[in-house]
């Protein structure tokens, strides 16, 4: 029964009561405390979901990744409640007025800022793979050897920046209130791990759709322009349209698949992940 909860109703339970629940939050002004509590309980809840049902048995040992997985995550969470903050003080210099469909129920303002920064993050995402320099910082992401909740968040700050500065900076200029940016960004945490997701769980037919942990997987494929695909965060419309979808039903991951075959001996600790991309490069 438990297996069955999981496999069908994490993915609602998430997207739509984790979400649901940021919305009414910020909708009702309720303090940002409240917001990142929910975040921290979409954490345990992911935890829950992969020792519950893992796709992979062996992604759930504890390791010494765990520690510094965590460390990102809390820097580029903090980064992300951050921008959260300073929107006020940008808003106050934009010299638009009027532009954001502030008419619309919240929760569709919610969903239009989901569309609008999967667009921009998914732009950066894909240039990131192109420009040598962007993707120095973005190899720390593809360094990962197996896949978990925790490590959507393990990013080089400096990459995590240009990303949400993607996604965010076009809402701003539309001048996206800070309820929104709120519940946005527990949006963000809740995507990031259900992306990275060790629960096997199902969609059904909105897995071509949906940028979960199915499609992600091919994403961090090791070798070198394989792994070139999949590159929206919250949905997949932009990788149809711009030809970088790719599944294949029958393949099943291992940390063999994952990592980057170019770079085996990549660092694996926190300091030496932020000094990597600043080394001369060989």
């Amino acid at each position: 029964m438990l297996t069955f909860i999981v496999r069908y109703g994490y993915v609602p339970f998430m997207l739509l009561g984790i979400n649901g629940a940021a919305i009414a939050l910020a909708a009702s002004g309720a303090p940002k405390w409240s917001l990142v509590a929910l975040i921290l309980f979409a954490v345990v809840c992911s935890f829950a979901a992969e020792r519950a049902l893992p796709y992979e048995s062996s992604w759930n040992a504890p390791g010494p990744d765990r520690f510094r997985d965590a460390v990102h995550a809390f820097v580029n969470e903090s980064l992300i409640l951050v921008s959260v903050a300073v929107i006020p003080l940008m808003a106050a210099v934009i010299p638009f007025d009027g532009l954001w469909p502030s008419g619309l129920p919240f929760a569709l303002q919610v969903v239009f800022a989901v569309l609008v920064a999967d667009f921009g993050i998914t732009v950066v995402h894909l240039i990131s793979h192109k420009v040598g320099w962007l993707w120095r910082f973005h190899a720390v992401h593809h360094s990962l050897e197996r896949f978990y909740g925790m490590n959507g968040l393990m990013k080089h700050p400096v990459h995590q920046t240009f990303e949400t500065a993607g996604g965010v900076l076009p809402l701003i200029l539309l001048g996206m209130p800070v309820p929104v940016a709120s519940a946005l960004a527990v949006c963000v945490a809740v995507q990031l791990l259900l992306q990275h997701s060790n629960a096997d769980y199902r969609i059904g037919p909105l897995r071509p759709i949906l940028a979960l942990n199915a499609g992600h997987r091919f994403h961090h494929l090791k070798w070198a322009g394989i792994g070139d695909v999949n590159f929206g965060l919250f949905t997949l419309i932009w990788d149809h349209l711009f030809r970088t979808y790719s599944f294949d039903p029958g393949k099943r991951f291992s940390s063999d698949d994952l990592g980057m075959a170019a770079k085996p001996d990549y660092p694996d600790d926190y300091l030496g992940q932020l000094a990597e991309p600043f080394r001369r490069q060989t």
